[in-house]
């Protein structure tokens, strides 16, 4: 599903998690994806670059801030100018960068970023927290339409020696259903969304399933996948219903 979303012609998606958790390379891997198979010019703002690509079938140039331009706010206004079809904005950090990320989704761009969150559904209180009270109903309007995914990853200790660690991510994709628990107001509610077998066919993930299938798979220790998960009751029953 990654593959897909990396493949989107437009829109914005936001890799989320803490510091640590493999954003950077996740994302890396998606532009790279793009980088083998589509002739398109792909723009990266960073602090700092963190992986160097090659320009494969597309066209990267990476720009570093405080080498190559002063700060997110100007290099995302020079954008335009570069005329990208793929964007990565390094860290969504402040209103100005991510209302420029918005601006650059909405006039037919690409645009991935990263975010630091606990769940796909807390992005969208992390976002909104960026702006005054007065201007979010904005914000959610244009999330409700830019939005491709949300994905929040993070990396857990395995069971082998030859594999250090493995990611657990949870994935909110946008379709009508989403889009309308957007408009609503009620994000807090996406999780139920994200559980339906709708959402499972369509490629959507909860982060719970994810760890049990990582314990299954004898990837992760039981005990692993406790400490991890966000409801450890509910991550117990579906364990129990595996035996």
């Amino acid at each position: 599903i990654m593959s897909e979303i990396a493949m989107q012609p437009q829109g914005i998606v936001l890799l989320c998690g803490v510091t640590g958790s493999g954003k950077s390379t996740t994302i890396a891997s998606m532009l790279d994806y793009v980088n083998e198979r589509k002739n398109v010019h792909i723009l990266t703002i960073e602090d700092p670059i963190e992986y160097i690509f090659e320009d494969k079938k597309a066209t990267i140039n990476q720009r570093e801030i405080g080498i190559d331009c002063l700060d997110f706010k100007t290099a995302l206004r020079a954008l335009v100018r570069e005329n990208p079809d793929v964007v990565l904005v390094g860290e969504m950090r402040d209103q100005e960068t991510f209302e420029a990320a918005l601006h650059a989704a909405e006039t037919g761009h690409l645009v991935f970023g990263t975010i630091h969150a606990s769940s796909t559904t807390q992005t969208f209180s992390r976002i909104y927290g960026l702006f005054e009270q007065e201007e979010i109903e904005q914000v959610r309007r244009i999330l409700a339409y830019q939005m491709r995914a949300f994905v929040y990853q993070k990396l857990l200790p395995t069971l082998h020696e030859d594999i250090p660690r493995i990611p657990a991510v949870e994935i909110l994709i946008n379709n009508g259903v989403v889009r309308n628990y957007i408009m609503e107001e009620r994000e807090g509610d996406l999780r139920e969304v994200i559980q339906s077998i709708e959402a499972r066919q369509v490629g959507m993930k909860d982060f719970n399933d994810a760890l049990v299938e990582l314990v299954e798979q004898e990837y992760i220790h039981m005990r692993t996948a406790q400490e991890s998960s966000p409801n450890v009751d509910e991550l117990m029953m579906k364990l129990k219903k595996l035996g």
